[in-house]
């Protein structure tokens, strides 16, 4: 069995996605061969160098699973792209190039992230090479701490508040650009997060027939891929709620 996530968005404000996740390592993922994860794992991620606590308590429940046998693959996204190879050792897992195409099921899958097949949104398309540059992200990874914070939470604001402004369709993938570039990597299967929008899509591949596996954003329920036997199944499931820590009062 193999286990694909992506947009969890982690950060320390929704506990409950967090322990939802710790679940899923402790337990379907002690199982699976493989866990991938085809980012924006992180709801925001400064540098390798600038771990928080809750960060390095995460990095060590992965590293765990690791130990325990799974291998676990990470990809980037539009909101950590800036992890490490320091990261990656320390947590266990491997850094995955997006995009990449893997076998599974005896067949080979093109993952991505997704932000990349967004080609109608050309304003970020733009802004996304020039921070994926090699130059941008090294004076990026040098700049004060305190600066890294500052541009990640304007980042992230700007964000926000231009996807609400733009229409569906140019925040969501370029139908055109699905099949090109499956065929451009000769596969049948796509497998890709980023644009919230979960469902199994069927399409043509020049003449043959294919699909486009788009998997959740975790937020008010979770969402798992799991490859095995029986093929290739989505589904969601929900989360456990998490009581408050219980205060003393003097």
């Amino acid at each position: 069995m193999i286990l694909l996530i992506s947009d969890l968005h982690l950060e320390e404000q929704r506990p409950d996605i967090t322990r939802a996740f710790l679940d899923l390592l402790d337990g379907r993922a002690r199982d699976a061969e493989s866990l991938y994860i085809l980012g924006d794992f992180f709801e925001a991620w400064v540098g390798d160098d600038a771990m928080s606590p809750f960060q390095l308590s995460i990095c060590k429940a992965l590293r765990d699973l690791s130990d325990s046998g799974t291998k676990i693959f990470l990809m980037h996204g539009n909101r950590d792209f800036m992890i490490g190879y320091a990261f990656c050792k320390a947590a266990g897992c491997t850094l995955l190039a997006d995009p990449s195409v893997v076998q599974l099921n005896g067949e080979p899958v093109l993952l991505m992230h997704g932000d990349s097949l967004c080609t109608r949104d050309e304003a970020y398309m733009r802004m996304r090479r020039y921070l994926r540059n090699p130059v941008t992200l090294f004076v990026l990874r040098h700049l004060p701490l305190s600066t890294r914070h500052k541009l990640a939470r304007k980042l992230r604001n700007e964000s926000r508040a231009q996807t609400r402004m733009k229409a569906n369709d140019i925040v969501d993938v370029t139908p055109e650009e699905v099949p090109r570039i499956m065929a451009q990597y000769g596969v049948h299967t796509l497998i890709h997060g980023h644009t919230h929008r979960p469902a199994i899509h069927k399409l043509q591949v020049g003449d043959e027939a294919g699909k486009r596996i788009v998997l959740g954003d975790w937020d008010r329920q979770g969402w798992a891929l799991q490859v095995d036997e029986q093929g290739f199944q989505l589904a969601a499931f929900d989360f456990v709620p998490v009581q408050p820590a219980l205060t003393q009062q003097g």
